[in-house]
């Protein structure tokens, strides 16, 4: 039944708006559309509430919200309440990468130790750098810029 559903989702727009729905804009310019809260049946409290958990403050600060399909809120802010970007300042950021993690509850990821081009021997001698070795650890991380997030395990069973 899944792929069936799938299959039809794929090869109709109109069929996937009757299976899946729409997206409701239930702020459009900074208005909000009171019909089509009704219609979701969203109350002003949970607006505020799925805005706060984006970090707004304000209802006055919002361009758009869209409640989208999956039932999450897509928020869009006014373009004088968004947070500044690299960009607005002219500012191009250093290259950050992923973080690999090289240990995990003791044990250690070899895979990712060659991804990055380094050894056991590193490794250990990395980790000693906080006082514990590999196998005390309960994550040890290392991002782009080259940097070592290390936490020990809170009881360590030898």
């Amino acid at each position: 039944m899944h792929l069936l559903i799938s299959a039809i989702n794929m090869k109709s727009i109109h069929a996937r708006e009757i299976i899946c729905g729409r997206p409701t804009i239930l702020i459009y310019r900074g208005k909000i559309n009171e019909k089509a809260l009704k219609k979701e049946r969203f109350t002003i409290n949970e607006l505020e509430e799925r805005l706060r958990g984006d970090n707004i403050n304000s209802l006055g600060d919002v361009e758009y919200a869209i409640l989208e399909t999956s039932g999450s809120l897509s928020v869009i802010p006014k373009p004088n309440k968004r947070n500044a970007i690299p960009e607005d300042f002219n500012i191009e950021p250093e290259y950050e990468g992923i973080s690999y993690d090289l240990v995990i509850d003791g044990a250690i990821m070899e895979q990712n130790l060659k991804a990055i081009g380094k050894d056991e021997k590193w490794l250990k001698s990395e980790v000693a750098k906080f006082g514990i070795n590999p196998k005390q650890a309960l994550v040890v991380t290392f991002d782009g810029k080259g940097q070592i997030f290390c936490q020990k395990k809170a009881k360590f069973e030898k």
